[in-house]
This record gives C-alpha cells, sequence and structure tokens, in this order.
C-alpha cells in the first residue's frame, strides 16, 4: 500500500494524456492538500495533491472537497502565479517520487512566464513547492529550515535541489545485463523482495513481492529460485510497463470486499479468496482506496478536541458510576440494620450500657437464632438502636438516589456513544460545528475550551433515491437527527433507525402514499449502514410513522422515543448504499 515511483509513472501519464490544460480554479481544502481545476477539451478535471504524512499522492479526483470560507496564504499565492495559466506537461524526475508540472503563465507585468509545481511524495517528508523558470523557489507548502534539518532546506528565495540520494540504483538506467551482474553478486539465500527494495529505488514491496512471484513463482521466493535472467526481464518490463498505456489500475479485495492494495500491475501473486477490481482510470482508483481512510484521517485531525472531551467524559462518568455502584451494594445491609434496631428495642430491658455487644434472640426468624449486634459503648441501648434506624432510612435513601444516578449516567454514555458515531461521518468542517455546538447545548460548555457559538445554516442532510423512486434523508449527527425527525418530517413519513444502538435517523418521505416493500428495505438498509452495527448480518431495524415519534421534554438531542413500530432485519451493503446516494 505505497504510492511508489512507478505509480507516480502511470498517474504522470494519465495527466498528459488527459487533455486538460486550462487553469480554472485553485483552492486549498486542508493545510496539506491543494486542489487545482483544469479544463480542456469541453470538460474539466480536478488534479488532488496531497503531501500529507499519511497518505501522500498526486492524482486527478471525483471528490468534491469543502472550500474554506479564507483561503491559507500558501492558496493564495499559488493563485497568483498560476490562474489563468496551462498546463504545458507533467514529467517524472528519475524514477524518484517526484513529478515536476510546468506552466505557461503571465507575471505582474503581463509577460509570458514559465513556473514549476514540483510535487514530491515521499511519507513523511512530502512537500510541494512553486518556482520559477530559474528554479527558485517562490513558495512551499512545508517550509524546512536549519531547525527541522541540516541536509536540506527548502525556502522562499533558494534555488530547488532534489532530495539527497538513497544510494540505490535506477531501474530505468540500468539495461538486462547490467541488472544480471548485480543478481550474480547478490546472496543466493536473500529474498528476492528484499533485494529489489534494498537494490532499486522507487519500487514499494508489495509490487516487488509481485516481480518476485513472476520471476520466482512465489511472493517469497530467494535469489536462488530465479535466474539471474528471469529476474532482471521481469524487474525491467515491471518498471516500464508503469509509464505505459498497457499499465493496469487495479485494487486487490478478500473476502470480505476490504480493500488491500492497489498496483499498476495486475496482481498474480495471490490464491482464491481475493479479488483483483480493475478500474478505468488511476485517479478513480485512488479516490476509492484513499476517500474513507483520508476523511477518517481528516476528521480525526480536526475533532481531536472533541475526541479528547469526550473520552475523558465517557472515563469520568465510568469511574462515578463505579463508585455509586460500590455504594449501592452497600445498601443491601440496609434491612439488616432495620432488624438490628427492631431487636435493641425488644430488648432493652437485657443489655446494659457500655455493652458492646448485644447477644438477642431473632424471633422475626422460626429458626430463633441468637443475633450478635455491635453497640457502640459511649451509647445507651436506645440510642444505640436510634443509631441503626439512621443508617436504615440513609440507606433506603441512598439506594433511590444512587438507582437515579446509575440511570442518569447510563443515559449520558449512551448520549456519548451516539456523538462518537456522529464523528464517523462527519466530512466537513460544517459536520464537526455541528458537533460543537450540539456539545455546547448539551452542557460541556464548561469543558470546551476557546469555543465561541456559531449561528450555523440550515443542516445538509444526505440525500438518497429508492428504487421506486422516494427521497430518503439521513441525519449525520443528533442535530441533524433532531432536523429532520422533529421539523422537516412529515407526520405521514416513514422513520427508520437501528435497534438498541446508536445511528441515525432515517426518514423515507412517503407523499401520503404506501411505498413499496422494496423501498422499505433500501430505507431499513441506509439505517442499519450509518449506524454503529453497520458491519453486521441481519441487522434489526425499527420503523414507524413520524406520528408515533416523541421527544421528552429536557431530552438530550437526537434522543425520541415511540411505542409502536415494526421491525426488520436487513444486511446494508456499502456498494448499494452508494449507488443510491445523490450529490
Amino acid at each position: 500500500m505505497a504510492y511508489d515511483a512507478g505509480m507516480l509513472a502511470a498517474v504522470v501519464r494519465e495527466i498528459n494524456c488527459s487533455g486538460v490544460n486550462k487553469i480554472e480554479k485553485i483552492y486549498q481544502p486542508q493545510n496539506d492538500e491543494l486542489m487545482i481545476t483544469l479544463r480542456g477539451g469541453g470538460r474539466s478535471e480536478r488534479l488532488l495533491i496531497n503531501v500529507g504524512s499519511n497518505y501522500p499522492r498526486l492524482h486527478f479526483s471525483r471528490a468534491q472537497k469543502e472550500n474554506p470560507a479564507t483561503a491559507p496564504l500558501f492558496c493564495m499565492i499559488m493563485r497568483k502565479h498560476l490562474l489563468g495559466g496551462k498546463l504545458n506537461f507533467a514529467r517524472q524526475i528519475g524514477f524518484e517520487r517526484v513529478a515536476e508540472l510546468e506552466f505557461d503563465c503571465y507575471d505582474e507585468m503581463g509577460y509570458e512566464t514559465k513556473k514549476y509545481l514540483i510535487v514530491e511524495i515521499m511519507g513523511k517528508f512530502s512537500n510541494l513547492m512553486l518556482t520559477d523558470a530559474s528554479r527558485k523557489i517562490l513558495c512551499a507548502m512545508k517550509n524546512v529550515d536549519f531547525s527541522t534539518s541540516q541536509k536540506r532546506q527548502v525556502l522562499p528565495g533558494m534555488i530547488y535541489e532534489l532530495p539527497p540520494s538513497q544510494e540505490k540504483l535506477d531501474p530505468r538506467a540500468c539495461d538486462e545485463k547490467a541488472i544480471v551482474e548485480h543478481v550474480i553478486k547478490a546472496d543466493p539465500s536473500q529474498r528476492i523482495e528484499k533485494w529489489i527494495t534494498g537494490t532499486f529505488m522507487g519500487i514499494s514491496a508489495g509490487n516487488a513481492r509481485e516481480i518476485a512471484f513472476r520471476a520466482g513463482g512465489r511472493t517469497d521466493s530467494s535469489m536462488d529460485d530465479t535466474t539471474p535472467e528471469s529476474l532482471a526481464h521481469q524487474l525491467i518490463s515491471s518498471v516500464s510497463f508503469a509509464g505505459s498505456e498497457e499499465a493496469t489500475p487495479c485494487i486487490l479485495t478478500d473476502a470480505e470486499n476490504k480493500m488491500l492494495d492497489y498496483s499498476y500491475l495486475r496482481f498474480g501473486s495471490y490464491a482464491s479468496g481475493f479479488t483483483i477490481v480493475e478500474y478505468p482510470s488511476f485517479g478513480e482508483m485512488l479516490d476509492d482506496f484513499y476517500d474513507k481512510k483520508s476523511r477518517n484521517e481528516r476528521v480525526h485531525q480536526k475533532a481531536a478536541d472533541i475526541f479528547r472531551l469526550l473520552s475523558n467524559a465517557e472515563a469520568r462518568i465510568r469511574k462515578k458510576m463505579g463508585i455509586q455502584r460500590d455504594e449501592l451494594d452497600e445498601c443491601v445491609h440496609g434491612e439488616e440494620y432495620k432488624l438490628w434496631g427492631d431487636l435493641l428495642i425488644g430488648n432493652l430491658y437485657a443489655i446494659k450500657r457500655g455493652d458492646s455487644v448485644a447477644r438477642v434472640c431473632n424471633y422475626y426468624d422460626e429458626a430463633m437464632p441468637v443475633v450478635e449486634i455491635p453497640l457502640d459503648i459511649r451509647l445507651s441501648p436506645s440510642q444505640n438502636a436510634q443509631r441503626y434506624y439512621k443508617r436504615y432510612n440513609k440507606s433506603k435513601t441512598a439506594k433511590d438516589a444512587l438507582t437515579l444516578q446509575l440511570e442518569n449516567g447510563e443515559r449520558e454514555l449512551n448520549y456519548i456513544a451516539t456523538v462518537f458515531d456522529a464523528l464517523t461521518r462527519a466530512e466537513t468542517e460544517q459536520d464537526l460545528s455541528e458537533i460543537r455546538d450540539e456539545l455546547y447545548h448539551a452542557g460541556y460548555a464548561s469543558r470546551m475550551k476557546n469555543y465561541t457559538q456559531k449561528k450555523n445554516s440550515a443542516p445538509k442532510l444526505m440525500r438518497f433515491r429508492t428504487t421506486n423512486g422516494y427521497t430518503v434523508l439521513c441525519g449525520r449527527n443528533n442535530l441533524q437527527n433532531d432536523y429532520l425527525t422533529m421539523k422537516l418530517a412529515e407526520r405521514s413519513d416513514w422513520w427508520f433507525h437501528v435497534k438498541n444502538a446508536p445511528g441515525s435517523h432515517v426518514v423515507m418521505q412517503s407523499n401520503g402514499e404506501e411505498p413499496d416493500a422494496i423501498d422499505f428495505t433500501e430505507a431499513a438498509e441506509i439505517a442499519a449502514y450509518y449506524s454503529t452495527v453497520s458491519e453486521g448480518v441481519n441487522v434489526p431495524v425499527d420503523y414507524t410513522q413520524i406520528r408515533h415519534i416523541k421527544k421528552p421534554a429536557g431530552a438530550k438531542p437526537g434522543y425520541v422515543i415511540y411505542h409502536v413500530n415494526w421491525s426488520a432485519y436487513v444486511t446494508p451493503k456499502e456498494e448499494k448504499i452508494l449507488q443510491m446516494k445523490q450529490k
């Protein structure tokens, strides 16, 4: 799962063959991400450049990123130099994970000039730089000074230089004879995969295993499992294949349809149980592979304060409930305290002041056993009895109070679980703003540092369309759930929610009609998919009409009750849900 030099070569070819070159828009959705809209031939493409530490990549993307209200400084500089320009070509520098995009632009005086975007895709060292025709750096997404790196600095005004060499061979610069000589010198017991990644630049471990399989018949083949000529041939053909029109964008998935790896080489090294999904373009392949991963990463980064607040609140509530349960266990002695008080009152004549223990007969028990009751020697027998009555009354009151507090704690934990669930569906800054606003009104204001309440616009709900054309609306968080269920939905609309688990409110707008069974099933599948049990089989989903939904006074956002409902058991499938989803 690595964006290696071979993948970059395939993407660079795709960019050059796209036919789009006129720069139409530039925006920066994230601090480490740039989106450039290119137009040409009556169509447009969005070029995504991500230089984050986790999923750096360059490719055409169908994703629609949220454009910040205020453009960052880097984005403003990019617009100043590149807007209105044309992309001449993209090229890969050597067999490095470095791409150079050349643009024809105009300077402040209106004269034609050339600008270069240099994209370095190197894990945590990834970067994006804009240079002029002399390769002088005009701006960089990540400035690197002497305090950050002693080997290489990246600062405006400096001349761009390639990253330090890894002292590995460029497989494109080697012919088959040269590679054969290197194979002969290698340790025969060394695994081919390790030899390739240690000797040549730009080849990921996954593609090295595929080359090893093609040369030696197994992914863990050793150097002595093949001939030098066969290994050299497979290595050269695989590298040259990357930048050719035969390169195949494909993703490897397991039996559960989980994406495992992607490549420009069609996987042949995996046994039955795995599936190879081919794509029409590398952009679509990388979009599918990274979409959910990068979205979850962005949400965790931007919502770190929310996760921390909720985690601390959950830990605090659980600790408090543990103490309360211990205190509740002590309340079981309440009836015993009352019995002791009664027995002391009934035997006052036989007990002397100063006794430490009273041995009395328990006449409430048919066996009439002797009970030993501890006494406070400083108190009279009557006062000892009153002391036990007070303990009884206190335990009885504490039992009721603790039971109520434990119920409130459980409700608070359930509410926190719904917010955690909503965070898994948050995609934009507005979604996170709504969650922060919800927590503010739910009583977490004192724990939200530097929070200022914002006036949010009407919630943007997820929309779906069923087989027979019914619109299904789905909330992303508790505020959207409340808005959908209590304000937007009509009394005759149908409401769906996963049974006894956190999840989204889902409403199918029926327009006064009675939908078919397939529409009910599809709406129930949406409710199951957008819940904490989305991966299950035969997920139970409750459904009823909006007229039966009530919200108790003072209830937390997203909390409703109903007493009339039906239940359906469905198995949600991601592919089907995404097909029904509308943009």
